[in-house]
C-alpha cells in the first residue's frame, strides 16, 4: 500500500506540474488570456467608479478610459467584457482585483486559480488514495494535464468547482470543518449554479452535514449581501439590465446559444447542457429546453430521494456520500446552462471511482470505461485534436453532431452510473468501506 501510494502521489505531481508548465506557456503565447476573467474584472471596475456594472456603455466607458484598449482584447471580445451576466454576489471576489491594475490582477488571478485547483486534485486523491492510491493518481494527472485551458480562460467557475471540491472534503472528512464551510460558502456565492445541488446533498444528508450546509448558505447570503446593496444603490434596475445581457449572448447566434448556429458554443470550453443536442433536431428554445428538462427531471429525483435514504453513518464513513456527489456532479451539467470549466466539477467522481476500483468485480470495469471516457471527453487537447478531423466530415449533420453531443453524453453515462451506483449503496447495511490496495 505504501509504494502504491507513493507511486500515486508522484503521479499527481506530474500532473499539477504539467498543468502549471503548460497553463503558464499557453498564456503567454495566445494573444488574449485570461478571456474570461475580464467580463468580472471590468464590471467590478465600473461599480468601483460609481458607474453602472451592467450597463455596456458604461463598462466600456470605464474599459477605455483605464486603458483597457491596450489589453489585448480583439474588438469581438467588448461584447462579453461589457455585457454583464453574473450577479452582484461574484463582486465579492472580483472587487478586490479590479481594485488593482489589470496586469497585476491577470496574474494573481490566473496564480489563485492554479493554486485551488492543485489543492482540489490533493484532497480528491488524498481520499481516493484511502482505496486506489495509484488509480486516483493516474486519473487525476491525465484531468490536469488535459485542463490548463482553466489558468488560460480564468473563468471565475474553475474557483467555484474547486473551492466546493474543497468544502466537500472538509466537511466530509470532519477536518477544517469551518474552512470547509467558508470554502462551500464563496463557491456557492461565486456561481450558485454549478455547486447548488452540492449544498442540497449535504441538506438532504441529515445531521451533521444539514447544519453545516446552512451555515455556509448563511455565509454566503451574509457576504453577498454587501455586494446586492451596492449594486442596487447604483443601478435600482440591476436585474433587468442583467437579465437582458443573459438574453443577447443566448440569443440565435450568440456566444451561449446552445445551437447550430452559436458562435462559441463549440470546441474547447464548450457548452455542456442536453440543450446543444436536442438543438440539432429542432433549434427552438421552447424545444430543446423542455427536453432536457424532461430527461434530466426524474434523474435528479432519484438522485434526491436516493441522498435521503443514505443513512448518515454511510454518507460519513462508507462510499453513500461519495457515490451521491458523484452523480450530482455529472448531473448538474445537463439541465441548464454550463461549460465545460463548470464540468471540471468533476473531480468529486474520483473518491467514487476509487472506492469501486477497490471492490472489484465486473462494476470495476464499468467504471473505469465510463470514467476514463468522461474524463478525456472533458480535456481540451482532446478536442485540439477531435476538431481537427470532425471539421474535415463532408456530412455537415454528422459533424455538428461530433462536435457537441460527445461530453454531454459522457456526462449523462457517468452521471446515470453513479446514480445507479448511489441506488445500489443505500440497499446494503451501512458499513465502512475497506481500505485496500489497488491500484
Amino acid at each position: 500500500m505504501e509504494k502504491a501510494r507513493k507511486e500515486g502521489f508522484e503521479l499527481l505531481l506530474l500532473g499539477c506540474a504539467a498543468f502549471l508548465l503548460i497553463g503558464i506557456a499557453w498564456g503567454a503565447l495566445t494573444s488574449h488570456p485570461t478571456v474570461d476573467f475580464r467580463p468580472g474584472y471590468w464590471s467590478a471596475r465600473t461599480l468601483l467608479d460609481g458607474g453602472d456594472p451592467y450597463k455596456p456603455a458604461d463598462v466600456l466607458r470605464t474599459y477605455h478610459a483605464d486603458g483597457g484598449d491596450r489589453t489585448g482584447d480583439p474588438a469581438a471580445d467588448l461584447v462579453p467584457i461589457s455585457h454583464g451576466q453574473y450577479p452582484p454576489s461574484e463582486f465579492i471576489v472580483a472587487v478586490p482585483f479590479a481594485a488593482l491594475p489589470f496586469a497585476v490582477s491577470q496574474v494573481l488571478w490566473t496564480a489563485l486559480i492554479a493554486g485551488v485547483v492543485m489543492l482540489a486534485a490533493c484532497l480528491m486523491w488524498n481520499e481516493g488514495a484511502r482505496h486506489a492510491p495509484l488509480a486516483a493518481g493516474c486519473l487525476l494527472s491525465i484531468f490536469l494535464i488535459n485542463s490548463p485551458s482553466m489558468m488560460v480562460f480564468a473563468n471565475p467557475g474553475s474557483i467555484a468547482v474547486c473551492l466546493c471540491a474543497i468544502g466537500v472534503w472538509c466537511i466530509l472528512r470532519d477536518r477544517f470543518v469551518s474552512a470547509g464551510v467558508v470554502c462551500l460558502a464563496a463557491s456557492l456565492a461565486i456561481k450558485p449554479h454549478d455547486v447548488g445541488l452540492v449544498w442540497l446533498y449535504f441538506v438532504l444528508a441529515g445531521k451533521p452535514y444539514r447544519k453545516r450546509a446552512l451555515y455556509a448558505l448563511v455565509l454566503a447570503v451574509a457576504i453577498s449581501l454587501p455586494a446586492f446593496l451596492w449594486v442596487s444603490h447604483v443601478s435600482p434596475h440591476w436585474f433587468s439590465e442583467m437579465m437582458a445581457n443573459v438574453q443577447a449572448s443566448r440569443g440565435r447566434g450568440g456566444l451561449n446559444d446552445p445551437g447550430p448556429s452559436s458562435a462559441g458554443g463549440r470546441g474547447i470550453q464548450m457548452i455542456t447542457d442536453l440543450q446543444a443536442i436536442f438543438s440539432l433536431i429542432q433549434d427552438n428554445p421552447g424545444f430543446y429546453n423542455l427536453a432536457s428538462y424532461i430527461v434530466c427531471a426524474p434523474l435528479l429525483l432519484l438522485w434526491a430521494i436516493g441522498a435521503i435514504r443514505t443513512r448518515v453513518s454511510q454518507a460519513g464513513t462508507g462510499a453513500g456520500a461519495w457515490f451521491s456527489l458523484a452523480a450530482i456532479a455529472a448531473l448538474t451539467m445537463l439541465p441548464i446552462y454550463h461549460r465545460q470549466y463548470d464540468a471540471k466539477l468533476i473531480f468529486l467522481v474520483v473518491p467514487a471511482f476509487c472506492i469501486l476500483l477497490a471492490e472489484g468485480g465486473r462494476i470495476r470495469k464499468y467504471a473505469i470505461w465510463i470514467t476514463a471516457i468522461a474524463f478525456v471527453l472533458n480535456g481540451d487537447f482532446t478536442w485540439l485534436i477531435l476538431i481537427h478531423f470532425i471539421t474535415k466530415i463532408p456530412n455537415t449533420n454528422l459533424a455538428q453532431f461530433l462536435l457537441v453531443a460527445p461530453v454531454p453524453l459522457s456526462l449523462l453515462a457517468m452521471g446515470s452510473f453513479y446514480l445507479w451506483a448511489d441506488w445500489r449503496c443505500t440497499k446494503e447495511p451501512a458499513q465502512p468501506v475497506p481500505v485496500t490496495t489497488a491500484g
